[in-house]
């Protein structure tokens, strides 16, 4: 809960209320089932009542509940991919992204043969095909 008021914005907090919101969501989806087939049997109507408490109602809640699930999962992967990349780039010396930094550049070293700044390739490295001149910045 303390992570809902942080703000440094250092932790993510949807990993930890995804569950809760897809209980409210199946909660909310059964309270709309239940009203539909009251307010189709009110109706008058047995036919579409029992349609809609057989087939449309359990049709339309599963179709709903696959796609909360599904963009639910979405949020939580690519926030746990966020994670896994910045202590990837932890356990090889750099800085994650929102971490302070302490005076150095952070990130991965460049490559031998390529500037301080690493933002120019070497001139001729040894697996460019012969008179390949590397694009203007």
């Amino acid at each position: 809960m303390k992570n809902l008021f942080d703000l440094s914005f250092t932790r993510f907090v949807s990993p930890s209320i995804a569950r809760i919101v897809y209980i409210l969501i199946m909660v909310a989806l059964g309270i709309g089932y239940i009203v539909s087939v009251i307010a189709s049997f009110a109706t008058r109507n047995a036919v579409l009542g029992i349609l809609v408490m057989l087939v449309i109602g359990p049709l339309v809640g599963l179709i709903y509940l696959a796609v909360a699930r599904i963009g639910l999962e979405s949020l939580v992967a690519g926030i746990r991919t966020a994670e896994n990349t910045a202590e990837l780039i932890r356990i090889q010396g750099g800085t994650p992204p929102g971490s302070a930094h302490t005076g150095h550049a952070g990130g991965p070293v460049a490559p031998s043969g390529w500037n301080q700044s690493g933002i120019q390739p070497p001139a001729s490295p040894p697996n460019y095909p012969p008179n390949y001149q590397p694009p203007a910045q």
